[in-house]
């Protein structure tokens, strides 16, 4: 047997000969189609004030992409709110950091970042524990940081910046493909929006939430990434292609909740309540 066909639920590379997933296909001799199935769409000023958020009660703000970016500038700027010199900016990624160039003047005093991992992000928020945040959010999002922060009982309020709808899909055909390559629980919910699960090839899933979310929905996963076998979706399915060439038995993937996050949570709970302690007992001296 042979994998002949796989979708890849992002863009089209700008330089297709460049991208890792060129390779891939080249070595396979398979064919890659590439179609988003979610476009993310920035909220109106109408939908943000029904939040009843007031941005300028924020000294930080906390960025995970740059739709969000994009879509708190122009809020402010609809409603003619002036964010202030000192307002703090922490973003997962040095990309997200740099994108904001586009409208603040870059100061590194202003602006951190993380490496784009979880605990990253969550250690460099901690580092600014006395900020008020403002944690911009695409909707859906994934719970774990907004359930992290209200476990480390941090000042924060989650305001939805984005929202992500379902791509046009009326000419897609999945039993077309082998495989499908998703990369967000989104993606998840517009495949079971629109088209019987029963029906859908097999799934490749990107991130824990991704996988959570098509385990859940009763699809079949064949591969999954990041792991330490396979840290990159092309890596994923790369393996796969070849255990299905190979004739291997393929199980389902399945959802494992990850025991060393809880445990890096638990951490840093424990160290900010050593802290409070200490500046309680200060302040009594």
């Amino acid at each position: 047997m042979k994998v002949n066909r796989i979708l890849v639920s992002q863009p089209k590379p700008a330089i297709l000969e460049k991208s890792p997933f060129y390779d891939f296909s080249q070595r396979h001799e398979l064919e890659i189609d590439y179609k988003p199935l979610i476009r993310v769409v920035g909220v109106s000023l109408k939908e943000f004030r029904a939040q009843r958020v007031e941005i300028l009660d924020h000294t930080a703000v906390i960025f995970s992409s740059r739709t969000t970016v994009d879509s708190f500038f122009h809020i402010c700027e609809e409603a003619r709110i002036t964010v202030p010199e000192t307002m703090k900016y922490i973003c997962n990624t040095e990309a997200v950091a740099l994108y904001l160039q586009k409208y603040i003047v870059y100061r590194k005093r202003k602006i951190s970042f993380a490496d784009g991992t979880f605990t990253s992000l969550l250690e460099l928020i901690v580092k600014h524990k006395d900020e008020r945040f403002l944690l911009a959010l695409s909707e859906p999002h994934k719970p774990e940081l907004p359930e992290t922060l209200t476990k480390l009982k941090l000042s924060f309020d989650p305001v939805v910046f984005a929202r992500t709808v379902a791509a046009d899909m009326s000419e897609l055909k999945p039993a077309g493909y082998d495989i499908i390559a998703v990369y967000s629980p989104s993606d998840v919910k517009a495949l079971a929006d629109n088209f019987n699960v029963d029906d859908l090839p097999s799934i490749a899933t990107f991130g824990d939430a991704t996988l959570r979310a098509a385990t859940a929905a009763g699809m079949h996963v064949k591969a999954s990434a990041p792991t330490p076998a396979a840290p990159s979706m092309v890596k994923a399915l790369d393996i796969y292609c070849n255990n299905v060439a190979s004739g291997a038995d393929l199980t389902d993937v399945e959802h494992k909740e990850d025991a060393e996050r809880e445990e890096f949570i638990r951490a840093q709970q424990s160290k900010l309540a050593k802290k409070s302690r200490v500046r309680t007992s200060t302040a009594k001296k």
